[in-house]
């Protein structure tokens, strides 16, 4: 496939002003994909709450949040920083907090602004109501549940409920709700875990007030819980293979590419990649390579240095050459952002931004 006259002059722009490797991002994909996303939130009657840890810049979470987004979702407290100093003030922060929370930061900026955390076990809810007398604010917590992702969250409604108690009974507390993210498969389990927990909390004179479920695949099960009153998802506003993958995105889809220079080839079948794993990174996400090559797309990127990827060429007719810049789809785009400092942002084939990755690296 030879690129157009316009993808020549925007690749040599590209490797003029910032050189290669380069995570470059087409706005008119990106907003076609936030206004897809919102879209289906409102046909759906429930919120959208973007996870912002795939794009990691206030400056795209403000799209999302003026193309109607409700607040947003991080996975970090360092994220949640970055984002409430941009001015952003609805968070939920999916993961549980007990490194920031003994840190002291969980209480410096829930002294800031109130916050929604989850937990899924007691020993954060302790450290939780720690951090909200410190705040001298009282913080808002959703329950974690696991209905078959087998990662965090309780496994049970009996689990749920007792945390819940431990909630209730804490004055520096407030139960917010509920926090799911199921399986493609799983929806149906978690509607009936769902009705089970919901009768027990009515009990004891408590309800959700958000039941928030997870995912970009999922978005195509965005109204199979019913009561579910918002939605987090965070890959969709640049899509990757894993999406395609899922069958939730085409490569016309895909709003970032990594600008890539072919800088040897070493053999008829083989050739290097100035994009190794400190750019495309080490996780496949189950596909085979790293990486889909827009050029040529029967090309694989068998392996990784850290400053290289190598080229397996043997399926190509058409074989790229030393200087050639390819555009590469990532297979798993979240983690590929968090290597960069900044998004070059292009618009009809030319550079019209430099937007900051401004939360990436926030371990804590």
């Amino acid at each position: 496939m030879q690129p157009s006259h316009d993808d020549a002059q925007l690749k040599t722009a590209i490797i003029e002003n910032f050189g290669t490797p380069c995570l470059v991002i087409d706005l008119d994909i990106v907003e076609r994909n936030i206004s897809k996303a919102q879209a289906i939130c409102d046909a759906a009657g429930v919120a959208n709450r973007p996870h912002i840890k795939t794009h990691k810049s206030p400056i795209l979470a403000n799209r999302q949040i003026k193309a109607g987004a409700h607040g947003i979702t991080c996975q970090k407290l360092g994220e949640a920083e970055v984002m409430a100093d941009a001015g952003i003030t609805d968070i939920l922060i999916a993961t549980n907090l007990l490194g920031a929370a003994r840190s002291g930061r969980l209480a410096a900026l829930q002294k800031r602004l109130p916050l929604k955390v989850c937990a899924d076990n007691a020993i954060s809810l302790a450290e939780y109501a720690k951090a909200a007398t410190q705040a001298e604010r009282v913080i808002d917590v959703l329950i974690e549940v696991d209905t078959g992702q087998q990662r965090a969250g309780v496994e049970t409604p009996a689990e749920a409920f007792a945390l819940a108690q431990i909630i209730k009974a804490e004055p520096m507390l407030n139960f917010a709700g509920l926090l799911y993210y199921p399986p493609l498969d799983g929806w149906p389990r978690t509607q009936v875990f769902h009705a089970e927990l919901s009768a027990e909390l009515a009990k004891i004179g408590m309800s959700a007030e958000i039941i928030s479920t997870g995912g970009t695949p999922n978005l195509a099960n965005i109204d199979k819980l019913k009561g579910s009153t918002e939605h987090r998802a965070g890959t969709y506003i640049f899509n990757d293979r894993m999406m395609i993958e899922a069958g939730m995105a085409s490569l016309k889809d895909c709003g970032l590419h990594v600008y890539s220079s072919v800088v040897s080839r070493g053999g008829t079948d083989r050739g290097i990649l100035d994009a190794g794993s400190k750019t495309l990174t080490s996780d496949t996400g189950g596909l085979e390579g790293f990486g889909h090559i827009i050029e040529h797309p029967t090309a694989r990127i068998s392996k990784f240095a850290e400053e290289h990827g190598f080229l397996d060429l043997s399926r190509c007719n058409s074989k790229p050459e030393v200087g050639d810049i390819v555009r590469v789809v990532p297979n798993h785009v979240c983690v590929a952002v968090n290597m960069v400092d900044q998004l070059v942002a292009v618009r009809g084939g030319e550079i019209v931004e430099i937007i900051p990755v401004a939360a990436r690296g926030k371990l804590v």
